[in-house]
């Protein structure tokens, strides 16, 4: 294992509100959300260092649209000139912390150069696709022949099969709301959040009196346990921060300040008619190439997409659903689920929570989502001071 002050590492990040699909972000496009979260990191980086860093290139996660290579489009518009390229991801609702992934890769392939990575998503103003004339709401998650279920489909399919009860769903999501609150009150998310000229400059409050709403949602299939109260929102949002080289070679880039060490990452695949599963094969395999075991971690940061799905990871994995590590400040069930994304808004809470929050130097954290069609994107992070 290399040596976690010559890895790649995150000493930037930071993220904008999330919103609802059609409230308070409704009026923004992708790039109107991507290009601020882009230029604070940029900024971020250049009052630490005292002049711009050279950034090679701006890789952002984007799952709806509208196409037109995004993440170029996000760093012209954030100033950061016509020679840096953009290269857009999408492995759907883990595709911002796969951009996060491809930007540590291609600098432990030996490119010294910082990145911008991260993720966006527009729900709000993502195009209506169609196919002769007939729209349709996504594009196939797997060939014909295979089982290839919507994610709320899969995740009440999950729910029976695992055998997780509503109150269960609706426990867990009643403490990711209460996290998220008290985090709110207590300015945990002030650093991480990129104000939005003539929008929101904070997230939609999570739901107040959740225990009170909860038992009130309808089951959104017929003699199922999701509701509307267990499931995410669907949400705008966009999220960034910067890679650079670790050791001496990245004193110039900033790797002499505290950050995230990219310590191991992992992308599998499993059954595409029970994709929430996704990230708990992935979160083993890359713990084991960072050699490192589940007991060590510190801080998890998994996308919420559905209770259902949450527990079932959290139940493969043997970690308790009241575990204080998992999602301290509320996740996605709380906050909301900009798509593309949601996987970089995991990395930067990961940072407030331990770099922000001062945890000492060799403090492990993990991010992680589950994928439609059947995938898992993880990554292993270490303190590093």
């Amino acid at each position: 294992m290399t040596e976690s002050h010559a890895l790649p590492r995150i000493v930037a990040a930071r993220r904008t509100p999330i919103a609802t699909r059609g409230r308070a972000l409704a009026a923004l496009t992708v790039e109107q959300l991507a290009v601020p979260a882009v230029r604070a990191v940029h900024d971020d980086a250049t009052h630490m260092l005292g002049l711009p860093p050279v950034v090679a290139d701006v890789v952002l996660g984007n799952c709806m649209g509208p196409g037109g290579n995004p993440a170029r489009v996000a760093a012209l518009g954030a100033g950061l000139g016509f020679a840096v390229p953009g290269l857009t991801v999408d492995r759907q609702c883990g595709s911002g912390l796969a951009a996060i992934i491809e930007a540590s890769t291609a600098i432990s392939a030996g490119d010294d150069r910082p990145r911008i990575a991260g993720g966006v998503e527009s729900a709000s103003t993502a195009p209506t696709r169609s196919v002769d004339g007939v729209a349709y709401a996504r594009a196939p998650f797997a060939p014909a022949g295979w089982h290839d279920p919507d994610m709320t489909r899969a995740a009440e399919d999950l729910a029976e099969h695992d055998g997780i009860s509503r109150e269960r769903q609706d426990a867990y999501a009643a403490r990711s709301t209460h996290r998220a609150a008290s985090a709110v009150a207590a300015g945990r998310f002030t650093d991480e959040l990129v104000s939005l000229v003539g929008a929101a400059e904070h997230d939609e409050a999570p739901r107040s009196g959740i225990e009170r709403l909860l038992p009130r949602f309808t089951p959104l299939f017929s003699d199922g346990s999701l509701t509307a109260g267990n499931t995410c929102r669907v949400s705008d949002g966009a999220a960034a921060v910067l890679v650079v080289p670790g050791g001496p070679g990245g004193h110039a880039h900033g790797s002499a300040t505290p950050g995230l060490a990219v310590r191991a990452h992992a992308v599998v695949g499993c059954d595409p008619a029970l994709p929430g599963i996704g990230a708990a094969p992935a979160i083993l395999d890359a713990l084991e190439r960072a050699d490192v075991d589940l007991a060590q971690v510190a801080a998890f940061e998994i996308v919420e997409a559905f209770a259902a799905q949450t527990l079932a990871v959290l139940d493969r994995l043997g970690v308790a659903e009241d575990d204080e590590r998992l999602c301290a400040d509320g996740g996605a069930l709380a906050l909301g689920h900009p798509w593309g994304a949601s996987g970089a808004v995991a990395v930067v809470r990961l940072f407030s929570r331990l770099v922000r929050g001062e945890a000492p130097a060799g403090t492990i954290g993990v991010a992680a989502a589950s994928v439609g069609g059947g995938l898992g994107v993880a990554a292993v992070f270490e303190v590093v001071r």
